[in-house]
């Protein structure tokens, strides 16, 4: 008898999986916990003292702690406004409406697909419909 497919040892990575993650101020405290929920490591920025950063601000407390940027904000996708080099990775989100299990909706089954590795030096913008990933170095 042969052991496990390549396919189902690849699923049972993802599914444990453990992802650092930095929330924006603009997810609410339902969006961390349900994250924590999945088993990941959830710091949300209104937790800390960059509740009023902005964003290259958070952008740098997310690359200190080596955690993956998920946020709401368009300007992380605006090159001119916010140029992105070396990090652990930028998830943003576009949502309509924007609530929290909208959000959660989206996030949590794309975060199962994929390993925190994928992830670094990318900007993801994620949507219902699609996920684009740009590489950002």
């Amino acid at each position: 008898m042969q052991g496990p497919s390549l396919i189902t040892q690849r699923l049972k990575l993802l599914a444990t999986e453990v992802f650092r993650l930095y929330l924006d101020q603009m997810f609410s405290v339902d969006v961390a916990q349900a994250l924590c929920e999945q088993g990941n490591d959830v710091v949300r920025a209104s937790e800390t003292a960059y509740d009023r950063a902005d964003d290259q601000q958070i952008l740098e407390k997310a690359i200190s702690e080596n955690r993956i940027l998920a946020t709401l904000d368009e300007h992380f996708g605006d090159w001119v406004i916010l140029p992105l080099s070396r990090h652990p990775g930028v998830i943003r989100l576009k949502v309509n409406p924007t609530t929290s299990e909208k959000a959660l909706e989206i996030l949590i089954p794309f975060l199962r697909l994929h390993t925190s590795d994928q992830f670094k030096n990318h900007l993801v913008i994620l949507s219902e419909k699609r996920a684009k990933w740009i590489l950002t170095v």
